[in-house]
């Protein structure tokens, strides 16, 4: 079972800057997300699980616009204490905010172009991720991305040795891997509101990350609001 949103608080306000230490198989898979985001067009980020703030300052550092608004949330104080030292030199367009755990996100509909969540989508439970990535196709813009790495199972025989003895002490007890386990991203991705444009499998020192970055598919109704809209500002 997935740890409840007390437990994970528990466990990454203990956990703190140890999390850092995942970069060895982490950075690889971050960094094939960077490549294929096109954040270099993004004028508005939301990052959902900021952790200690790594990528939201690699981001604001070297790839997004000067213009461009950045929104990290977690469940851990530790965490966004730790991210808030990160991103204060870029303090006038960039902040941290605790979560209360919920999937919702505090954004207005088609506020953002880029939703970001890294490592945390392997934490929830199917019915939250579900719930989250719903959000996340409220937040979009209708050109904006949805940008996920994850955990996933390994494709060779190295990685799915690893990503199968994770799974087996996830079973065993979530806690020791921080209540994460390998997913597949794409499998909550449904065709009907989702156009993946963008996935990939990396291995690092033999843990598999899926990389996806998907965006919203607009119903009819959407198309004639947005397209009102439009007209409006006209």
């Amino acid at each position: 079972m997935v740890l409840t949103r007390s437990q994970a608080r528990t466990f990454y306000d203990r956990f703190g800057e140890k999390q850092d230490a995942q970069g060895f198989y982490e950075d690889a898979a971050l960094g094939d997300l960077i490549a294929h985001a096109m954040f270099e067009q993004a004028e508005g980020v939301f990052e959902f699980g900021c952790g200690t703030g790594r990528l939201a300052s690699r981001l604001l550092a070297n790839h997004l616009p000067a213009s461009a608004r950045y929104l990290g949330i977690d469940i851990s104080q530790t965490m966004i204490d730790l991210a808030y030292k990160r991103v204060s030199p870029y303090e006038e367009r960039a902040r941290v905010a605790l979560s209360d755990g919920s999937m919702s996100i505090p954004l207005p509909d088609c506020s953002v172009d880029r939703v970001v969540s890294t490592y945390v989508l392997d934490l929830l439970s199917e019915t939250d991720t579900d719930q989250l990535v719903s959000e996340a196709h409220r937040v979009l813009t209708p050109n904006g991305k949805l940008c996920l790495v994850s955990l996933t199972k390994g494709k060779g025989i190295v990685a799915r040795v690893v990503s199968g003895l994770w799974s087996a002490i996830f079973r065993l007890h979530a806690p020791v891997v921080g209540g994460c386990r390998p997913i597949r991203l794409e499998s909550f991705i449904s065709p009907q509101f989702w156009a993946v444009e963008y996935r990939n499998v990396i291995t690092q020192f033999g843990v598999p990350s899926e990389v996806l970055i998907a965006r919203p598919v607009l119903n009819a109704q959407q198309d004639i609001e947005i397209g009102r809209a439009g007209r409006a500002h006209r």
